[in-house]
């Protein structure tokens, strides 16, 4: 359920934030999308079983792997493409055949649902499983808390969105993820991971990094990163991103100040005609405050902030306007390297490496300067919001190899690289330019 609308402003007024649409564009915009054939919601293609019925892990589930993670891995963040299991035997076996039992469970279900077999007849009763675990061991009982049942049986929904010039989206719910992902929060979420940019040409791609302002030794390491990420159409609206969209998942987070704020403010400030078109006119916009603001398509309510967030996750009319755009529109394309290099480009920031009386301070571009290195510690900025540990790490080089100058640090970049890796290693891709 939509939580009541509290404006930023009127937190600090007590007077409310005048809307951005006025009635007349919020009636236009119900119009446009209750047009017939505009949106429709059905069921999906049979699942492995023959029905509608599949197997998903939980968002509760995935909840109890992060605070898993968690206590395992400590508070950084591991990559968010590894699985993080316990040293400890104990906590791994019992975790481990937990899943195992409540993924044959919600199978076991979903299987009869799609063969019409009622839950208390002998077939269902007489069905094998797997062994119960057991008792939880008491210290990760302790730690992490009581676990739900890690899989469920789901019918997931169809959505088909079809604008007025023939263009034609469509999403599934209940994404299918691994058995033990940590970020899986909404149900009603989908994903398109878009056309990645590696099968763009560099025809199509080197205007668009040009025009924000990067190098091409720059762009080739921010086109290296975002295949990891998807395409600039990609969207996905089920994880702890909440809404995120395009070639480097810019978010919208809980309360819709994210950094695709940044995006849609830069497209609306450098190409007004092409935002009013992308989004607009759909009933998507950001306020002067930095927050995101939409239309209701069914009521005509002008939501903002997680009001406005969550109506994006549930209404994919709202998420098909953004995978439009990173599709379509050359400007919104812009806007994210624009915004990518603005906010994740790690050569400006600054570092201070410490060993004992040798204090040596500088920027990252006077070290890194391969475009391994910066594509490295884009992708830690990209995903953790900064690139630490730099300024550790490179303070162990200093330390250990007697460094008193920035100059001799430099020699040290492949080691300071290979210490930050994050979800890949960039110092073996042929493609970028290496440390000596």
């Amino acid at each position: 359920m939509l939580m009541p609308m509290i404006a930023a402003a009127a937190q600090v007024t007590g007077t409310a934030a005048p809307p951005l649409f006025t009635r007349d564009e919020r009636a236009a915009i119900v119009a446009y999308w209750n047009a017939p054939g505009r949106y429709s919601i059905g069921a999906p293609a049979a699942g492995p079983s023959g029905g509608p019925w599949q197997v998903r892990l939980t968002p509760e589930g995935s909840r109890w792997f992060w605070a898993y993670t968690r206590a395992v891995a400590g508070p950084g963040k591991p990559p968010p493409n590894l699985d993080i299991k316990a040293a400890a035997p104990d906590w791994e076996a019992w975790v481990q055949a937990k899943l195992e039992y409540d993924r044959a469970l919600a199978t076991l279900q979903a299987d009869l649902a799609n063969r019409g077999i009622d839950i208390d007849s002998p077939a269902a009763q007489t069905a094998a499983l797997p062994p119960l675990p057991g008792p939880i061991p008491d210290a990760l009982l302790a730690r992490v808390g009581n676990p739900p049942a890690f899989a469920a049986a789901v019918v997931p929904r169809r959505y088909r969105i079809l604008f007025d010039d023939g263009d034609l989206y469509a999403y599934t719910d209940n994404v299918p993820m691994r058995p033990r992902y940590a970020y899986y929060r909404w149900t009603s979420g989908v994903m398109d991971a878009g056309k990645p940019l590696r099968q763009m040409t560099d025809a199509e791609l080197d205007p668009i990094f040009t025009g924000a302002g990067m190098s091409p030794s720059e762009a080739r390491a921010a086109k290296a990163v975002s295949r990891l990420e998807g395409g600039f159409e990609a969207v996905n609206t089920y994880d702890t991103g909440w809404v995120s969209i395009g070639f480097i998942q810019c978010i919208t987070a809980e309360n819709g100040d994210g950094s695709l704020m940044d995006v849609l403010t830069e497209e609306k400030t450098d190409a007004p005609s092409a935002y009013q078109n992308d989004f607009r006119r759909f009933g998507i916009d950001v306020s002067q405050a930095g927050i995101l603001t939409v239309v209701d398509p069914t009521t005509g309510a002008e939501l903002s902030g997680n009001d406005a967030v969550r109506m994006v996750i549930e209404d994919k009319r709202l998420t098909a306007c953004f995978q439009r755009a990173g599709r379509r529109s050359l400007a919104f394309r812009a806007a994210q390297v624009k915004t990518a290099r603005k906010r994740y480009w790690p050569a400006d920031d600054p570092f201070t490496a410490a060993a004992g009386q040798v204090v040596l301070k500088g920027s990252v571009k006077d070290i890194i300067r391969s475009e391994a290195g910066m594509a490295t510690l884009f992708d830690r900025k990209v995903n953790r919001g900064s690139i630490a540990p730099f300024d550790e790490v490179v303070s162990g080089i200093v330390r250990d190899h007697r460094i008193t100058t920035i100059a001799e640090l430099q020699r040290y970049e492949r080691a300071i690289i290979a210490a930050l890796k994050y979800r890949v290693d960039f110092l073996t891709e042929s493609s970028l330019s290496q440390p000596d």
